[in-house]
């Protein structure tokens, strides 16, 4: 909090620091009034907007970057809101095709690759019938998205790849339905990989605490590692995909995972979820918009 005198009028600025910058608090989360403990539709009409399909946020850990997808005609498309010059931009595109989809974008540790999935083929020719977790790397002047690399053999596994997050050593957190065959292709579970000498580490399923028979997917894991939030379809849900959540034991290991229950959930679709990095608030999708609520409901949970 600064305080700024001149001309014997006192002006209160207040900013808030995220990471090694500042920012006016009135202009974070693009200018949006903070939610309380009940969700609400995050920036409605410009960036949820009722004629189009939303999903998929996340800010930087600066706060001065917003990227989310939005379905364009039909296909999926990854675009930025920057504040620049003490305003929020307008909506970019960062990824579109008319061939083939982009969306789930997430950043990694350092800000430096934008990750994302796609079901576009490895020669960029056309569209293939699974989705594989990619990245693009920022360079000086923006995102290099002539140059679209695969995430790695050991995350990409021949079938469905779905929305990553990582922990702060670069460990990665994403669902998958490898294993699986045409009866049961919809039981996605949740896996993690280490990221180690310049390439991600064979991927690890998480045991039965957080995954099940049934589908799991869209982790979104704290840096710390502390607690993971993912979308499941079961059967004792409250509708048709929810929001569950599992945190560590003193041990280390995961516990059973619980339903976030009616504060997040509904009888609609929740999910996509991802907690900001000064840790106040949780976004995630549900049937077309963005939506966001105080980590308090995170923490009422442990």
């Amino acid at each position: 909090m600064k305080l700024i005198q001149s001309l014997s009028v006192c002006f209160l600025i207040t900013f808030e620091t995220i990471g090694q910058r500042t920012m006016p608090v009135s202009s974070m989360y693009l200018n949006q009034k903070p939610p309380g403990l009940v969700a609400e539709v995050f920036a409605p009409g410009a960036v949820s907007a009722k004629d189009k399909y939303e999903y998929g946020s996340v800010f930087s850990k600066d706060g001065k970057e917003f990227y989310y997808a939005v379905i364009i005609n039909k296909k999926p498309q990854i675009r930025l809101i920057r504040f620049e010059n003490n305003h929020w931009t307008e909506p970019a595109i960062v990824l579109a095709s008319d061939q083939y989809e982009y969306n789930d974008p997430f950043l990694s540790p350092d800000g430096t690759k934008l990750f994302f999935i796609s079901d576009r083929a490895a020669d960029g020719k056309g569209a293939k019938k699974d989705f594989d977790i990619w990245y693009i790397n920022r360079t000086k002047t923006g995102w290099d998205s002539s140059r679209i690399i695969s995430a790695g053999k050991f995350i990409n596994a021949g079938k469905n790849e779905y929305y990553m997050s990582f922990t702060k050593d670069g460990t990665m957190y994403f669902s998958s339905n490898r294993g699986t065959g045409q009866a049961n292709d919809n039981n996605y579970d949740v896996y993690s990989s280490r990221f180690s000498k310049g390439e991600f580490q064979p991927a690890q399923k998480l045991d039965g605490a957080v995954n099940s028979d049934h589908y799991e997917a869209d982790v979104f894991v704290a840096p710390d590692e502390s607690y993971l939030i993912f979308c499941a379809e079961r059967p004792d849900g409250l509708g048709k995909g929810d929001l569950f959540i599992s945190f560590k034991d003193a041990k280390g290991g995961w516990q059973k995972a619980k339903n976030m229950g009616k504060t997040v959930n509904t009888d609609q679709y929740e999910f996509c979820p991802f907690v900001s990095s000064d840790g106040k608030y949780l976004f995630f999708s549900r049937d077309g918009d963005l939506f966001w609520i105080s980590s308090e409901v995170i923490n009422a949970l442990r």
